[in-house]
């Protein structure tokens, strides 16, 4: 039995993406009902229309193989899903009233769980007196950055977490006062890896499976056949396991592909054994084990964000010249990490901001050998065209969250970097055009999840938050819409290792679909909708 899907405009595969002027539409694709897979696809008339079980008019919507999230967290996206969110909140009053408000309509809340804070909005001021007097039940009230990498939390927070007796963790911060009181900010791994896995751990499971659901649900309704979770630790890995137990056939609704965290630590040993436990997890969950859940490799963190000058850079920051940012691994302990990792057929993906970070990633890599891994370095926001030449020739795969270079977060970039470097961030199609494979994602939920705005940034520079803004982000580095299309389906199955099976329209791939009614044209990326999801040969959204 088939399915014949016409009238539609199929974008085959990566290879688009080399004529820009001149897309390689298909008119139609057959798939075969028994395997999922992709029979035929063609153009023209369906040849032998009398063989199709059922056919479907595509209604010249454009269809590509189902969008591939390159960069996410999926447990974090599900919980953020029902946290308030103060992105467009500008100012420290504006804050307070909005939270203000909310902790008044939600008495049953146990805590106050907020998102979307913008440290500009608040000149950088992060303490838990500003939050002390917003909740009359004087709740726990934790507020993250919009980038995640930081925490603002009042004194009944800091008290639930025992904040004034733990020590800073390596490459961490708790600030504190002259006293040595916790003050409210928690600054990178005291947020990515103490905080916020805290919290997931403490909530319920059932809690927990609500928000893995509603996760998958959000990605599948948008158009989404595999993800690929970024920073995965024990608390979102057993909760996955749990998850994945409970689903027909014990099998997650979509691929998922999954890095191990590594934290720096304060030895080698300790580091290693974090290490080990992901080469065992990858032993038993694999491509040829269970392709749908899988440990494709490991992450580090070599640094932080330009938005609290954390990010390691070469020269000091341009407000003030004692700022150069912050390594959170230093060679000589990174490397015995990456050759573990990469020794047991683990992929590396580090996330490198700064472009000293940048340059250390590369370099490690470069050291670690073995140009068929596709190892990856995530964000390069400031990458140095020397950098840029180097990843493609080296292998290594350059995953990226265009959505982070929104003008409308990008305002006070020009002060912290200079008028010189901010011209310079975010350079995709420089390391496209020096052979690099691009890998895209969203990096959810420190950015909407949705593929079609994070396709408009990526290709216009323009903002998808206020659309409104004629302002751009380094606009000599757009990509063109075939080339960004390419890097969110096969870019990032390639990446992890799934271009085999997902992430082009050919026939013998699965027939994962997502069908978009649009324009073929950047401009009009936002006014363009996903109108089905297929995966595996099957319609699951909207379901029927």
């Amino acid at each position: 039995m088939t399915t014949c899907l016409y009238n539609g405009r199929f974008f085959r595969h990566a290879d688009s993406a080399k004529d820009e002027e001149g897309v390689d539409f298909a008119d139609f694709l057959v798939i075969d009902d028994e395997s999922g897979t992709i029979k035929f696809i063609g153009n023209g008339d369906i040849q032998r229309p009398e063989d199709c079980t059922v056919k479907l008019d595509m209604k010249n919507h454009v269809v590509t193989s189902g969008f591939i999230d390159g960069h996410m967290h999926l447990l974090q996206t599900g919980e953020s899903l029902n946290k308030l969110d103060i992105s467009k909140r500008k100012s420290l009053e504006e804050i307070r009233t909005s939270i203000r408000q909310y902790a008044s309509e939600k008495p049953d809340l146990v805590r106050i769980l907020v998102k979307g804070w913008l440290q500009a909005s608040t000149e950088g001021r992060a303490l838990a007196k500003d939050l002390d007097d917003l909740d009359g039940r004087n709740r726990p009230i934790y507020i993250g950055s919009e980038d995640s990498h930081s925490a603002w939390l009042n004194t009944a927070a800091l008290e639930e977490i025992g904040a004034k007796n733990m020590e800073d963790p390596p490459g961490g911060k708790i600030a504190r006062d002259e006293c040595g009181n916790p003050t409210g900010l928690l600054s990178e791994t005291a947020a990515l890896g103490f905080l916020w896995p805290y919290l997931s751990k403490i909530t319920s499971p059932e809690e927990r499976m609500r928000n893995i659901r509603d996760a998958f649900d959000a990605y599948i309704s948008s158009g989404y056949t595999g993800l690929v979770e970024l920073a995965t630790e024990p608390t979102t890995w057993d909760s996955l396991v749990a998850f994945r137990d409970k689903q027909p056939g014990k099998r997650l609704p979509i691929d998922l592909a999954a890095h191990w965290l590594i934290l720096p630590s304060n030895s080698t040993e300790e580091d290693l054994r974090n290490v080990d436990r992901a080469i065992e997890l990858h032993k038993t969950h694999n491509v040829n084990t269970s392709r749908d859940f899988r440990i494709a490799g490991i992450k580090v963190l070599l640094d932080g964000v330009v938005d609290s000058c954390t990010a390691a850079m070469q020269q000091p920051y341009s407000h003030n010249a004692s700022l150069t940012g912050n390594l959170l691994w230093q060679p000589q302990q990174l490397m015995p990490v990456l050759q573990r990792a990469s020794g047991a057929g683990l992929q590396i993906a580090m996330h490198a901001i700064g472009d000293k970070a940048i340059k250390l990633a590369v370099d490690s890599l470069e050291k670690v050998g073995n140009a068929t891994a596709r190892h990856r370095i995530e964000h390069l926001e400031t990458c140095s065209p020397e950098d840029a030449k180097r990843l493609g020739p080296l292998g290594i795969t350059a995953s990226i969250q265009p959505a982070h270079l929104d003008p409308a977060l990008m305002e006070q970039w020009d002060v912290f970097l200079g008028p010189e470097r901010v011209q310079q961030v975010f350079p995709y199609s420089e390391m496209a055009l020096a052979g690099a494979q691009l890998a895209l994602g969203t990096d959810s939920p420190t950015a909407p999840l949705l593929p079609l705005p994070n396709l408009y940034v990526a290709t216009t520079r323009r903002s998808s938050r206020q659309p409104q803004r004629t302002d751009r982000t380094s606009a000599k580095y757009a990509l063109g819409l075939a080339a960004a299309l390419s890097g969110a389906t096969y870019g990032s199955a390639y990446a992890s290792f799934a271009d085999g099976w997902t992430g082009s329209l050919a026939p013998g791939m699965a027939a994962n679909l997502a069908v978009v009614d649009m324009s073929w044209n950047a401009s009009e990326l936002l006014q363009a909708t996903v109108t089905e999801t297929w995966f595996e040969g099957k319609r699951i959204w909207p379901k029927k």
